[in-house]
């Protein structure tokens, strides 16, 4: 059972996080990440806002060009989840609204890419019961939102159940958990956010990620079961970003680790950890390629 699949997913948000309303790192930074999947001869998703995808349509087009999946990742960036701490001026949809928002996200991006969208990660990884429902109701086949380093329950992928996403049921969704360290000793009280495995890459180095990514093998490989590590990278983080922009009446100011590393040593580290990826043999798989596999070996 000393498997490791890989799946790389790219969050397509407007850039430094959605904490600013611009698209100006969108094709660039796309662009810098499909050189690199290329030069490995690596396919992954790429999720889109339903407004990236409106905005930027020749991104779309040169993501599905290339061999890569579109996914989706809500309307506007939004909160369409259960909220796990609160974001300055960000409300989370309402339960009853999450049907309508998550609809109309898919018919934005599936008018601009012409493709049937079946894998889907929400905003800053806040799924939900609703979240997964209404996935299943307009056919979605997974949902790579799990946030392995809050709820600690679910290591590998599994059905949720109708009743409570966090269970395992019989929904067609397969819930995808997002890879985070469970052999660190956390110093974040609660949330134990800093199991989160973004940005290491780029705050620290490809090579501390790939010690994680071992760790992680090795947590899972005791357990007899296989190691499934689902990343999260956005393509901003591959130009130099700001900590502070001013736009409209005000501006925002973001935390340093935000932007640290961003740019050329975030392209150059993304580079050496594919490198280390490849050279160790693991499977790497769109999302999609990915749900297909797993539920046929079940």
């Amino acid at each position: 059972m000393n498997e490791t699949y890989v799946l790389f997913g790219i969050d397509m948000e407007t850039d430094v996080g959605s904490f600013t309303p611009f698209y100006n790192y969108t094709a660039s930074g796309t662009k810098k990440i499909v050189d690199i999947f290329n030069k490995h001869g690596f396919k992954a998703t790429f999720f889109f806002t339903g407004e990236c995808a409106k905005e930027n349509p020749e991104v779309v087009k040169f993501v599905l060009d290339n061999g890569m999946e579109v996914g989706g990742h809500s309307l506007y960036h939004e909160t369409v989840g259960d909220e796990l701490f609160p974001i300055p001026g960000v409300k989370p949809l309402l339960p009853q609204e999450v049907y309508g928002r998550v609809k109309l996200a898919t018919e934005w991006i599936e008018s601009v890419s012409g493709t049937k969208l079946r894998s889907w990660r929400c905003p800053r990884l806040w799924s939900s019961t609703a979240v997964c429902n209404a996935l299943e109701e307009l056919g979605y086949t997974a949902d790579a939102s799990y946030p392995m380093y809050f709820y600690r329950e679910r290591f590998v992928p599994y059905h949720p159940a109708h009743e409570d996403w966090t269970k395992e049921g019989d929904n067609k969704i397969l819930e995808i958990p997002m890879f985070a360290d469970m052999v660190m000793e956390s110093h974040d009280p609660g949330l134990e956010r800093d199991r989160d495995q973004w940005p290491l890459f780029r705050t620290e180095s490809a090579e501390y990620q790939m010690e994680r990514v071992r760790s992680y093998q090795k947590f899972m490989w005791d357990k007899g079961l296989p190691a499934v590590i689902c990343f999260y990278f956005h393509p901003w983080e591959f130009e130099p970003c700001k900590t502070a922009y001013h736009y409209g009446e005000g501006g925002v100011t973001v935390d340093e680790f935000i932007v640290k590393g961003t740019g050329d040593y975030a392209t150059e580290q993304f580079d050496k950890l594919c490198d280390m990826i490849r050279d160790e043999g693991m499977t790497v798989m769109r999302v999609d390629e990915f749900t297909d596999m797993w539920n046929a070996r079940k």
